[in-house]
């Protein structure tokens, strides 16, 4: 049977936050699904990396794991801190920038 979440043990309790790491001046990413309608992916941002401004055809929600992140949805900029998440919706310009190192887990939901 093909499983649909992929790069992770199954069956099996995981920290989420220690699914991906830190390195030093990057962007880490590890993509847990991706389909026609749903993308999961767990992101790390070392402090002073980002994602500059584009749209998305879903909505993306952001849930942050650890740290500290500026997220502008439109021309408005929202301080997210760990435990707390924001959904950008589709269509509308957003980017990301790492005020701490941060990591998140991106989930886009698409319209069939």
């Amino acid at each position: 049977m093909e499983h649909i979440i992929k790069n992770v043990e199954l069956s099996k309790v995981l920290n989420m936050e220690s699914l991906v790491e830190y390195q030093k001046g990057q962007v880490i990413s590890r993509t847990l699904a991706q389909g026609q309608n749903l993308s999961l992916t767990l992101f790390a941002f070392d402090k002073g990396e980002e994602i500059s401004s584009h749209s998305s055809r879903g909505d993306a929600m952001v849930y942050l794991l650890d740290g500290e992140a500026d997220i502008t949805i439109g021309d408005e900029v929202f301080n997210v801190k760990k435990g707390e998440t924001i959904v950008m919706p589709a269509g509308i310009p957003h980017a990301l920038l790492a005020t701490e190192q941060f990591k998140m887990l991106l989930v886009v939901v698409f319209k069939p």
